[in-house]
């Protein structure tokens, strides 16, 4: 996994957050209806996926996105309209991430994410990004409400967490999949408290710019990083052959 792919990560989990408070408060369709649109885009990119006998970026981080809005409303939902509350939120989906982790773990023997070659083995990865997106969302609104470090204190945290990862990386041997996937869960708050600070208004701590004015520049953005990706993919492929 290159930084490219962190920087698109974090860019389409960011864009996640920003898109599904569009579709749920500024459009006004309530956190319900959302999920369910929004997993219905979800259910459609991921089929395109499943279908697809080769990496193609622009499906791939279509589901990314996907994933990312649908977390955002699912969260919310769970939070919000169901009164979870942030911390119980988050403990579920967490609980929740450990179980589909460990069940794939024991079915495929491990938790690879380079070597994916059953329909099987990529049902739990997506299932497993579902749910850490929503996690990510949970946590993320925790850390800027509930734990009163705000937008920018919670970006901050899981700013230094990620670092912190990337130090382990080059330093240590520990199991690469297991940072992988710490990286994974921990991009999402990121992208989710990143996404607040960018939407809310400035009496709240953010930055005011809207979830509309925010989700467009966020997806020139990664519809640019996902042509360059792909462009680069063609160029390697031509070489190839």
């Amino acid at each position: 996994m290159t930084f490219s792919f962190w920087v698109m990560k974090i860019c389409a989990t960011t864009l996640g957050e920003t898109a599904g408070d569009l579709f749920s408060m500024t459009l006004k369709m309530g956190y319900a209806l959302s999920s369910v649109l929004l997993f219905s885009l979800f259910a459609v990119s991921l089929v395109a996926q499943l279908r697809s006998k080769h990496f193609y970026p622009l499906i791939y981080w279509l589901v990314i996105l996907t994933t990312s809005t649908a977390g955002t409303t699912l969260s919310d939902f769970m939070d919000r309209t169901l009164g979870l509350g942030y911390a119980k939120g988050t403990l579920i989906l967490f609980s929740v991430l450990i179980i589909i982790l460990l069940t794939w773990l024991s079915v495929e023997k491990n938790l690879s994410v380079s070597n994916i070659h059953t329909q099987r083995a990529e049902g739990f990865y997506w299932l497993a990004i579902l749910i850490s997106n929503t996690l990510g969302t949970a946590f993320g609104d925790y850390l800027a409400d509930s734990s009163r470090l705000g937008f920018f204190g919670g970006a901050v945290l899981i700013g230094c967490l990620l670092t912190l990862i990337v130090l382990l990386m080059y330093a240590t041997r520990i199991s690469r999949i297991l940072l992988f996937w710490l990286a994974f869960v921990l991009t999402r708050p990121f992208g989710a408290t990143f996404g607040d600070l960018l939407t809310k208004p400035s009496i709240k701590g953010g930055l005011a710019f809207g979830t509309v004015g925010s989700s467009l520049v966020l997806g020139v953005l990664l519809a640019v990083m996902v042509v360059h990706s792909t462009w680069k993919r063609n160029q390697r492929l031509g070489c190839v052959s």
